[in-house]
C-alpha cells in the first residue's frame, strides 16, 4: 500500500538514472521484467526523462503505461507553463523539490564541481535563470535552493507549484493501469 492508500508497491530506481538519462529505458525494462511474474499490472512512474522515445519503445514492447509529459518538470508546472519558461529565457535551470535537497550530491558532485569549481562557467555559461518549482512549504529548502543558485551564480526565481498536478497524474495512471 502506498504513503496516499493506493493498492501499490513502489520499486524505486536509482534517482542518479537522470544524470544519464540514456540508461533509464534499459534499468526500467529491467525491473519491469523482473515484477512482472509478481504483480497483475506493472505501471512507469517515470516521464520521458530525456530517454527520446527510448522509453516509450520499452513501455510499448513490454504493455506498460507510464507518467505522460517530457519531463518530471511538466508534471509539476504543466508542459505549457514549462515552454513558456523556456521561451522567455531559453537560459533557464529547473529545479525540483528533491533536485533542491540533493543538489549537492546529484549536481555538484556528479559533475565534479566540488572538486573543479572553475568547470562551473563550462557548464553553465548559458543559463541566465534558476527556477525552482517548489512542491512543499518546507523552510529547509529555502536556503539550499539560494545556496544552489548562487553556486551556479544565477538568479532564483521561486514558482509555487504544490503537489497537485503530479498527484492528479499519478491517480490517472494508477486508475487506468488498475481498470486495466
Amino acid at each position: 500500500m502506498s504513503d496516499n492508500g493506493w493498492p501499490v508497491h513502489v520499486h524505486p530506481l536509482p534517482p542518479l538514472l537522470h544524470n544519464r538519462p540514456d540508461r533509464i529505458a534499459g534499468e526500467v525494462e529491467k525491473l519491469a521484467m523482473r515484477l512482472r511474474s509478481s504483480y497483475a499490472a506493472v505501471a512507469v512512474a517515470y516521464a520521458d526523462c530525456g530517454t527520446y522515445g527510448a522509453l516509450d519503445d520499452v513501455c510499448a514492447r513490454l504493455g506498460l503505461r507510464r507518467l505522460a509529459g517530457l519531463h518530471c518538470y511538466d508534471l509539476y508546472a504543466g508542459a505549457e507553463r514549462v515552454r513558456s519558461f523556456f521561451a522567455d529565457q531559453p537560459g533557464t535551470y529547473l529545479l525540483t523539490d528533491f533536485l533542491v535537497r540533493s543538489f549537492a550530491r546529484t549536481v555538484l558532485q556528479e559533475l565534479g564541481l566540488d572538486r573543479r569549481p572553475d568547470l562551473r562557467e563550462d557548464y553553465f555559461r548559458h543559463y541566465t535563470r534558476v527556477i525552482w518549482l517548489r512542491q512543499d512549504d518546507d523552510p529547509d529548502l529555502d536556503e539550499l535552493a539560494d545556496q544552489a543558485a548562487a553556486m551556479l551564480g544565477l538568479p532564483l526565481t521561486v514558482v509555487r507549484t504544490g503537489q497537485a498536478r503530479f498527484d492528479r497524474a499519478l491517480r490517472e495512471l494508477l486508475t487506468d493501469v488498475l481498470n486495466g
